[in-house]
């Protein structure tokens, strides 16, 4: 399979966390690991993933696979809270509309990952049927996620821009449902422009009293 830089960046944004017990472990050895389990979930969904061929698209040994993780679920967990919690930026531009714009923009580059864009809608459906991802990622991940953005509403509040009684998780599920409805279940386009009317349009919402 071609890569292209999104590849690449998918890989070198998990590279500072390795697996517990792993850090004496070749980072290249992890990194083409990491590399090879995404691109085997896309082409075959987690349900028909296997380890084996993980290994072997990496051009590694099983041994070393399992030396980092023990199944196919725990390598899930570990890399999707790895790459996540790097992809989830804490802009302060000053003003939330900006702040709002800014997370919108990096979810879009996010979403639009050809890897991330097959992964995602076969990872709910997983988290629905297993409870051990879908607690790891809800407790973890998600958890993480939505702090971050209450951080954005609270410093909105301090500066006079909302009302103190501002709905801090409406805005959680605006910023993410917008875009994956329209990018990852439609199929559709997100322009610029697009992005500024959403901001302005959470901005308004969380405005209104």
């Amino acid at each position: 399979m071609e890569r292209n830089r999104s590849d690449e960046k998918l890989v070198t944004d998990r590279a500072a966390r390795v697996p517990s017990g792993a850090a004496v472990m070749r980072t290249s050895v992890t990194d083409a690991l990491t590399r090879a389990f995404f691109e085997e979930w896309a082409r075959t969904g987690i349900g028909a993933l296997s380890l084996e061929r993980v290994a072997k698209r990496a051009g590694v040994g099983k041994a070393a696979l399992y030396r980092r993780w023990s199944s196919k679920h725990d390598m899930a967990i570990d890399l999707i809270q790895a790459v996540g919690l790097t992809l989830t930026p804490i802009p302060n531009s000053g003003t939330l509309v900006e702040d709002l714009r800014s997370i919108l923009l990096s979810l879009r580059r996010t979403l639009r990952h050809p890897l991330i864009r097959r992964i995602l809608p076969d990872l709910h459906a997983e988290m629905a049927r297993t409870s051990a991802l879908s607690d790891a990622i809800r407790n973890t991940l998600q958890h993480e996620r939505r702090e971050k953005g209450a951080v954005i509403i609270e410093r909105a509040i301090a500066r006079g821009e909302l009302p103190h009684d501002a709905d801090r998780d409406l805005a959680n599920d605006a910023l993410a449902s917008i875009l994956y409805w329209r990018i990852i279940v439609t199929g559709g386009r997100m322009t610029r422009r697009d992005i500024d009317k959403i901001a302005q349009f959470i901005v308004a919402g969380l405005s209104a009293r």
